[in-house]
């Protein structure tokens, strides 16, 4: 039973605790000190590579931000000079919307009815594409034109 016990590698080390002589360092004292600068010199350019991260965000979100004020801006004066095309343009997208959803049932319906030949098949499923993929995405970027158009709220 001794002998499996030292046979395994011990879980803790041997810590020397014991406080050198005043003032006079050791040999390991000079090592933990160099150590000890050279983290906290690491630590400061940790901090300053962040600090520098965040005034490029800050920069970044400026950017953004002003972009986007100009954008709404431009959208309330053009629904300020077209009010009624604007109110044309929420209800237009609102029927669009609807069509969308019709459009969007029938393209789900025939994928459910036609999976397995759409899996087994490239041309079949090429054919599918062909079929829905343009007048989805065209119908979708008119329905957000007109979306953006009849949404565009008035800046302050």
């Amino acid at each position: 039973m001794t002998q499996e016990r030292q046979s395994q590698t011990p879980m803790f080390s041997q810590i020397d605790v014991s406080q050198g002589g005043p003032g006079v360092p050791g040999p390991n004292d000079l090592d933990a000190k160099h150590v000890a600068f050279e983290q906290t010199q690491l630590l400061r350019d940790i901090l300053s590579a962040q600090d520098r991260q965040n005034e490029v965000l800050e920069e970044l979100v400026g950017q953004l931000g002003a972009a986007q004020r100009q954008r709404t801006a431009e959208l309330g004066q053009w629904k300020r000079a077209n009010p009624d095309l604007a109110v044309n343009c929420r209800l237009a997208a609102e029927a669009l919307s609807k069509v969308q959803t019709e459009f969007l049932g029938s393209l789900t319906e025939e994928i459910s009815e036609n999976c397995d030949t759409l899996m087994d098949g490239g041309f079949m499923l090429n054919e599918f594409v062909d079929r829905f993929g343009p007048r989805l995405a065209h119908l979708n970027g008119v329905l957000q034109v007109l979306t953006q158009l009849s949404s565009a709220s008035n800046p302050p």
